[in-house]
């Protein structure tokens, strides 16, 4: 059953989502419903000519930064030195590149001008945040989600030169302050830097205060 939400700032029970994951549609992008919607693992995930839906997949994409798994050329890239990662030194511009990016098999994007909005809301109140990667004044690569306790619910990233999307993960990982981050969605770009599925009840007990 997929529920429609009203003004009222409530969701329903994710476990009531659907097999897709799709829980509910409608509502908005208000600062507090969208810290609500992920304090309940919750996301939205829409494009522009369809209503805001609303999702809590049974199992979730997740990596422990602990378990990350660096290759040597990686590591090789990361002792060069060549690049500079930074936290939260341009989330407007990363946001704005990983909606122009361009994906394989993806026409346009899912962040709309107002999901863009909404998410620059969140970040000058302090929950949505970025990494960046330069190469000396040039972003080219980073991504940005929303920390909720210690779960950094990833959204989208970017690379304008090979791996440097790779790097603002490895960056992210370093942050002592966080313990999972959630991919949302499985790939295989992440699963190789040890991403894994965990159930939907294992990680909302990780959003718990």
């Amino acid at each position: 059953m997929i529920f429609r939400l009203t003004k009222d700032l409530v969701f329903p029970d994710p476990n009531l989502a659907d097999e897709d994951g799709l829980l509910a549609i409608d509502g908005d992008l208000s600062p507090e419903r969208l810290i609500l919607a992920y304090q309940n693992g919750i996301f939205p995930w829409f494009n522009e000519d369809s209503p805001i839906l609303w999702y809590s997949p049974k199992e979730r994409f997740v990596l422990f930064p602990s378990e990350i798994k660096i290759s040597k050329s990686m590591r090789q890239l990361i002792n060069a030195k060549k690049f500079n990662i930074t936290h939260n030194k341009a989330f407007k511009e990363v946001i704005m590149a990983c909606a122009d990016f361009k994906r394989i098999n993806q026409d346009g994007t899912w962040i709309t001008k107002e999901m863009q909005q909404a998410y620059i809301k969140l970040n000058d109140l302090g929950f949505a945040h970025s990494i960046e990667v330069w190469e000396g004044k040039d972003l080219i690569g980073g991504l940005y989600g929303v920390l909720i306790n210690q779960v950094f619910c990833g959204e989208s990233m970017f690379s304008k030169k090979s791996n440097t999307s790779k790097l603002a993960l490895i960056g992210l990982c370093e942050n002592a302050n966080i313990k999972l981050i959630d991919c949302q969605i499985q790939s295989d770009h992440l699963e190789t830097l040890g991403a894994k599925m965990i159930e939907r009840e294992l990680f909302t007990n990780y959003l718990k205060p």
